[in-house]
């Protein structure tokens, strides 16, 4: 009897062992995809993507942030599996580089580029803010804290010398617009691609005029210190009063993930994204997306791929 008792107890503890071996589906797991603020492209592409993850039998949420650099901190930690970043940020934190923060944010990975977000410094036509050096003294809406517009803000006019004697107002895209129309900031600045909409209704509410900036970004030495940024045109006619293009510079927003994610997972969600049905679909979110495309698939990348997405640009030869 006591033989019996104790193979059955040995049967008993193998199959738990077992049961505790047995590792987690990845397609049950859910996971957490980190866009930005309200009114934002970020948020576009994490409904966007999580919209689409439905149809791979994913469960992928959306959730509001910061935006770039909160993003990149939050997948560093595992506490977002996916987000929304621009690269240079990225670069800076996986080098310990981000202003005031020498911590090396190493378990986040690239996975592939979505869009050029141009530098947007917004004014009222009237006004007598001609050059950022206008904006002494000025009140300007500059993005939320932690996200990716204020920092890059915080480079351009502190390269600049301007940071220290202008008045930055940490605030999103749409509460800016809505404190600009409310004449409660003499400028705001947006950093995503275009159009935005929280630029839009801006333009709607008041006449307004979009800045040339990238002369002063070069002859100034922002881009010197930023290499990472790229000069861009915003078209004539992309929002309402603006007659004229608008010479810019830009960033590139690029899609990440925590090194933990499963390869498998990746790879079938990068596959699945950068398809032709998969852009259709992100275009439909969002104009910006019409930047998205499997030859440009790795543009302004500079920091590691994740496994899953390496083999995927491998496997459609865009990377050797």
């Amino acid at each position: 009897m006591f033989k019996r008792f104790f193979t059955a107890a040995v049967m008993i503890a193998a199959l738990c062992t077992a049961l505790v071996a047995v590792p987690q589906v990845s397609s049950a797991a859910v996971y957490k995809f980190s866009g930005g603020p309200s009114g934002g492209t970020f948020m576009y592409y994490a409904n966007g993507i999580s919209q689409y993850a439905k149809n791979m039998g994913f469960k992928v949420l959306a959730s509001a942030s910061n935006g770039s650099v909160e993003n990149v901190r939050l997948v560093n930690g595992n506490r977002a599996q996916f987000a929304v970043a621009y690269s240079g940020d990225t670069y800076l934190a996986r080098n310990g580089k981000l202003k005031g923060d020498n911590s090396k944010y190493e378990d986040v990975m690239a996975l592939g580029y979505f869009y050029g977000a141009p530098a947007h410094l917004i004014v009222r036509a009237n006004s007598d803010i001609n050059t950022p050096q206008d904006l002494e003294g000025k009140r300007v809406g500059v993005g939320g804290a932690g996200s990716g517009a204020a920092a890059n803000a915080e480079r351009f006019f502190g390269v600049l010398g301007l940071w220290d004697k202008m008045k930055p107002q940490f605030i999103g895209y749409r509460n800016a617009a809505a404190a600009f129309k409310n004449k409660q900031l003499d400028a705001f600045w947006v950093f995503a691609g275009y159009p935005n909409s929280s630029v839009i209704e801006a333009a709607l509410q008041t006449k307004v005029k979009i800045l040339d900036i990238y002369d002063v970004a070069q002859s100034g030495g922002v881009l010197d210190e930023y290499p990472f940024l790229a000069k861009v045109t915003i078209p004539a006619g992309t929002y309402k009063g603006q007659t004229e293009p608008v010479q810019t510079f830009q960033g590139n927003a690029i899609w990440i993930a925590n090194k933990d994610v499963p390869a498998d997972v990746v790879y079938d969600m990068v596959k699945a994204v950068y398809s032709e049905k998969g852009m259709e679909h992100m275009i439909s979110i969002h104009k910006s997306a019409k930047a998205m495309s499997v030859e440009g698939g790795l543009t302004g990348i500079v920091t590691p791929l994740h496994p899953g997405a390496e083999k995927f640009w491998k496997e459609v030869g865009v990377l050797k």
